[in-house]
């Protein structure tokens, strides 16, 4: 990309897009567009084909999406496939009605068989049932790899997707409900020791694995990528190793200074058993992660008190 390059960074108020603006602005980009969803509806047709139009961005990158936990994913079913179609629809195809010259679409590692082996390659997509409880938003989202394929193939575009494990970090979304599983810790944690409550709750039995990325990271991986990659097959973007969510739960104690106790309710779901990505073809073309998962809670932890407290 070059510096004076006009970029757009759809979905810059989220934990992802607000890391690749920081990102690029590190790395000496500041013609960069944003826009809040008050200022443009993403699932418009008319709004986007008319963004597109006015400020022709050259480089585009899809951090915009509805997102959160396994409870948000099983009840706001409709709302979770839609929104996530209609964004997503808009922002490639309007891309490549406008000629953008690279776009760079960001998935999840949800869009795996939910049985599938670990750690999980790219080559598993379809390969079998999706976890349930986030089928909507998994199917949206392998919609939009599969997009960006057929733009490639039929139209040449320059289109590329990465899949991201769990991420955390500034900006997350720390919804007593609608959060996911390390920010929703951090807040139960953070409230117990206010509240000097003996003990927290955690859904599930502590059991199901989970492999998680600092945002900041994977802003770093995706400007690489948008720099570096321009091949068809989507690339996994994980930090190489995981944690039960027990594990997680007794780091997070740990960093938040929470000393009492954990009681598991096994009668809450578990979510997909494991979700290892296996990010090998990544880190072979010589990016690796830079935030170990203590570290990285910290930084997490002291965001969610400077917004939060």
């Amino acid at each position: 990309m070059e510096k004076e390059a006009k970029i757009y960074v759809a979905g810059h108020r989220g934990m992802v897009g607000s890391a690749v603006v920081r990102e690029l602005q590190n790395n000496g980009f500041h013609n960069i567009v944003t826009k809040t969803s008050k200022e443009l509806d993403l699932r418009s047709q008319d709004a986007v084909r008319s963004f597109y139009q006015t400020e022709k961005p050259q480089y585009v990158f899809v951090a915009a999406a509805k997102v959160g936990g396994i409870h948000a994913n099983n009840v706001y079913r409709a709302e979770f496939l839609y929104d996530n179609l209609m964004i997503q629809n808009n922002l490639i195809h309007f891309a490549y009605e406008s000629g953008v010259k690279k776009l760079l679409f960001l998935g999840s590692s949800c869009i795996y068989p939910k049985l599938a082996e670990q750690p999980l390659k790219e080559d598993y997509l379809l390969s079998g049932y999706l976890e349930s409880t986030n089928e909507p938003y998994a199917i949206a989202k392998i919609t939009g790899i599969k997009m960006c394929e057929a733009y490639r193939d039929q139209y040449g575009c320059n289109f590329i997707s990465a899949m991201p494990t769990n991420l955390y970090g500034p900006n997350d979304n720390y919804h007593p409900e609608n959060s996911h599983v390390l920010p929703a810790l951090i807040r139960k944690f953070h409230e117990a020791k206010v509240s000097s409550t003996g003990q927290v709750e955690i859904w599930g039995d502590g059991t199901p694995m989970r492999e998680f990325l600092y945002a900041d990271d994977l802003a770093n991986a995706l400007v690489y990528l948008m720099e570096n990659y321009n091949e068809k097959q989507f690339v996994n973007v994980g930090f190489g190793s995981d944690v039960t969510i027990k594990e997680l739960a007794e780091t997070v104690a740990k960093v938040v200074g929470f000393d009492g106790g954990m009681k598991y309710d096994s009668s809450k779901p578990n979510g997909t058993p494991r979700k290892l990505m296996d990010s090998s073809r990544l880190f072979s073309t010589g990016w690796k992660p830079k935030t170990n998962l203590e570290e990285g809670i910290r930084l997490a932890y002291q965001d969610f008190l400077n917004r939060y407290t």
